[in-house]
Parts: structure tokens; sequence; C-alpha cells
């Protein structure tokens, strides 16, 4: 299942102008624990320029690589975009978390996309407008997994890497395809609830 977000990304860069910025080949996505009623989330991979491992307050992010690519972003699908969205808000979750990221695409978010600068109600409103438009010519092929019922394999961390502060961390400096791996999680479809933004 997160090889099949990282296809609906390349589609949705290719289609969708205002995310043709974005690079599948730059973004992780992994399966992840709950968080509150988060669907997905999406995290830079580092602190200001992509070159950059340190940010401010002396905190430090380990390198991500994958087949030797070095990882910008990464997309975590959490329990409830698994087990209780329909297809259409999966696929637009996918669209909510793309949107964050910067223009730039080097590893930022997007300063003016932030909720707390961009009020939730009009974010969710571009998100359903860039859905609606995305829907009406995207491949059935690379729509129909989001609608699948039952067991699918989707890759998570093994050792997940995180913040730590400068000089108190003595663990792994950079995440390779060795602490990833591919676990089973069970999807089924959620009942579409009036209202309820897509992403």
């Amino acid at each position: 299942m997160t090889r099949a977000v990282k296809r609906l990304i390349r589609d949705v860069a290719l289609r969708m102008p205002e995310l043709g910025h974005v690079r599948a080949s730059r973004v992780l996505v992994v399966a992840g624990e709950a968080r509150r009623s988060s669907r997905a989330t999406i995290r830079p991979a580092h602190f200001g320029a992509t070159r950059r491992r340190a940010g401010e307050g002396g905190a430090v992010k380990p390198l991500v690589r994958i087949k030797g690519r070095k990882i910008l972003y990464v997309v975590t699908l959490r329990p409830l975009w698994f087990l209780a969205s329909t297809p259409e808000e999966r696929i637009g979750t996918i669209l909510h978390e793309l949107y964050h990221a910067s223009n730039r695409f080097d590893g930022t978010l997007h300063r003016g996309r932030r909720h707390s600068r961009f009020p939730r109600a009009r974010y969710n409103r571009k998100i359903r407008t860039l859905l609606r438009a995305y829907l009406a010519q995207a491949p059935e092929d690379v729509v129909a997994p989001f609608a699948h019922q039952g067991v699918v394999r989707a890759r998570m961390w093994l050792e997940r890497p995180g913040s730590f502060r400068a000089g108190e961390y003595s663990g792994r400096r950079l995440y390779t395809e060795k602490q990833l791996f591919y676990g089973l999680v069970r999807m089924r479809a959620g009942a579409r609830r009036r209202g309820q933004p897509a992403g």
C-alpha cells in the first residue's frame, strides 16, 4: 500500500500544476502509530536547507537515504487512514500532506500553509478543490488500491529516527532500507461523514 501511495504521488505531480514541484523519489511513505484524530502527517527530514542536519537549539536529525537517495520528507499513514477513511478521503489526505511541502521541495514546509497561518476550513476547501480536479483525470489503476478492503503490506520503521540534541546522542546518523520492513495492516472503508474534509 505504501508503494501505491508513492505511485499516486508521482501521478499527482504529473497532473496537478499546484503539486508539480513534488518529487516522489524524495518522499518516504510509512505506516505508523495513531496520533489523535490524524489520518497522516508529513515531516521534513532536515532543518532549513536540505544540506543542514542541525537546527536551532542544537537539535539534529539523522539522514535518511533510500536506494541511495536523500529523503526530504516522510509521510506517515496513521491507523485512521487505513481503518476509517473512504477511498476519496485517503487520496485527499495525501494531497493535504503534500500541499504542506515547500514549493522549493527542499525538505522544508511551506510557511504560509501551516495550519497556524492558513485557517483549517480554508485549507480543507482548497484540498477538496484539488481532489475533485485530480479525480476527474486520475487513472483507474492508480486510484483503485485505495478502495481495497482486507490485509495489505505497508512499509514501517524497524528503528525510527528522531531529532536529538547535539552531544547527547550516540546512535545512528544514517537510516536506510535496513531500518525498514514490510508489515501487515488491515484496511477497511469508512463511512463518509457529512461535512468531513477529505484531508
